[in-house]
Parts: structure tokens; C-alpha cells; sequence
């Protein structure tokens, strides 16, 4: 794997590093596309419940995409932007939003453009209290790419997000709490340990419960009730055979600690 990406597996949790600290973490194609392959691996590896995903560097979660790079594909025309960027960056932040494991971003500094989005796409996310957020994308001349026009509205509400999308303004990690972008503000000498915390709570359960939770929550969340409700029903349906869900039965009713197995 490219030092672009970092990756390091303690007790079953994976910790994903961005790793260019002297450009800020900015997401230059190399750097997505070793992402999504750091996703592929850990995506099969049962050994893996959860993912912690954060930046290299004190400075910088992800400063956005790298702007010397994607200019060259806006230079080559409307087909070439569409293709390298816009693309690979939706893939990367859909990939994020649907993983069936939970991603928990951990954000050490600034998360503005790309590294807001990925922020909004992943499933929780901890803030440290030097943590900086901004949508600027609109000082370039252009809106955001990778979903931030979609995802934000849905977590903020439509006139605050267009505050932010419209001003560019950068913004503090309180203000993300208060809007639903982030879980909770930290020390930051705290970060990592609160996202290793937050993820070891929740790998205690059933990673296929886990999973289905996910997968409604995410799909439902752009359909209507009644759509969302028989994903609801189906997710749960495909949970019925499995020994997971009669383990936590039996555990309950036996009172004791469930064991799952993942199948």
C-alpha cells in the first residue's frame, strides 16, 4: 500500500491514516484511490469490526481536494473533470456512506471541501476542539463534487447548509456539533481514544446486525416511510436464520453476555 494511506489493525479495529501532512492530507487521485483499495481489504477481513479514519499531522484532517491536480483534468475539458474527479470523489464518499462496517472519522484539524464531505458521508464522526470545518468550494467557482450539495442539507437542514455552501466561511467544531456534522468535540490530545471508545462500544454486538443497521439507515434515508420501512423488514429478515440473532435471543433470555460469530 502507498505511504498515501496508512493502516494499522489493533484489536480489531482498523486505523486509517491520510497521510500527506505536508499538503495537508489534500485528496490527490492517489491518495482515493489507495483509500478505496484500504476499503477493499478491510471490507473481507472478518477480523476487521470497525474503522477509524483520520489524518497525519496535527494541522489537518483532509484541507480538500488537491487543487494543482484536478485542475490539470478541468484543463483537459468537461469528459476528462467528469471521469477523474467528480467520479472518482462521489465513489470514494458513496463508498463511505454504504461501508457495511462502521467508519468512525476521527477529525485531528482542518476538514474543508473533500474532508468536510468525507466527514459527512462516514457513519460518526469526533471532532478535536482545534478541529476546523468549511465548505469553500464556492471561492473556486464551483460547488462541491463529492456529494456535499446532497449530504450536508440532509444533516444540517437546507438553509444552514446553504449558508455554509453558499459563504465558503469556515466554521468551528461547535458549530458542527450543533448542526449534526459531528458527534461530539473532544481535547485533542483526547481524539483517538474517544474514536477507539466510541467504536469498541459498538463492536460488542453483531457485526451482521451492525451491518443491517447501516444498510437501512443509509438506503431509507432517501426513500419515503414506506420504502424505508420494507428495507427496514427486509434487513431484518435476512438476520432470521442466522446464529446471531438466536444467540442474542438466547442470551438475553438466559441473561448473560452474548457471544457472536458473525454468521
Amino acid at each position: 500500500m502507498s505511504d498515501a494511506v496508512l493502516l494499522e489493525i489493533t484489536d480489531g479495529i482498523a486505523l486509517v491514516t491520510l497521510n500527506r501532512p505536508d499538503k495537508l492530507n489534500a485528496l490527490n487521485y492517489d491518495l482515493i484511490d489507495r483509500l478505496m483499495a484500504a476499503l477493499d481489504g478491510i471490507e473481507t477481513d472478518d477480523g476487521v469490526r470497525a474503522v477509524i479514519l483520520t489524518g497525519a499531522g496535527d494541522r489537518a484532517f483532509s484541507a480538500g481536494a488537491d487543487i494543482h491536480e484536478f485542475s490539470g483534468s478541468v484543463r483537459h475539458g468537461r469528459d476528462t473533470a467528469i471521469r477523474d474527479f467528480v467520479r472518482r470523489g462521489q465513489a470514494m464518499t458513496a463508498r463511505l456512506e454504504a461501508f457495511r462496517k462502521p467508519v468512525i472519522a476521527a477529525i485531528n484539524g482542518l476538514a474543508f471541501g473533500g474532508g468536510c464531505e468525507i466527514t459527512e458521508a462516514v457513519h460518526l464522526a469526533i471532532a478535536s476542539e482545534r478541529a476546523r470545518f468549511a465548505k469553500p468550494e464556492i471561492n473556486l467557482g464551483m460547488p462541491p463534487t463529492f456529494g456535499g450539495t446532497q449530504r450536508l442539507p440532509r444533516l444540517a437542514g437546507r438553509k444552514r447548509a446553504l449558508e455554509l455552501l453558499l459563504t465558503g466561511d469556515p466554521f468551528s467544531p461547535q458549530r458542527a456539533l450543533e448542526i449534526g456534522l459531528v458527534n461530539r468535540v473532544v481535547p485533542h490530545d483526547g481524539l483517538l481514544p474517544a474514536a477507539r471508545e466510541l467504536a469498541e462500544r459498538i463492536v460488542r454486538h453483531s457485526p451482521l446486525a451492525i451491518g443491517s443497521i447501516i444498510t437501512a439507515v443509509t438506503r431509507g434515508l432517501n426513500m419515503g416511510i414506506a420504502e424505508g420501512l420494507q428495507v427496514e423488514s427486509e434487513q431484518f429478515a435476512a438476520l432470521v436464520p442466522t446464529s446471531d440473532l438466536g444467540e442474542g435471543i438466547n442470551a438475553w433470555i438466559e441473561r448473560r453476555r452474548p457471544s457472536y460469530s458473525g454468521h
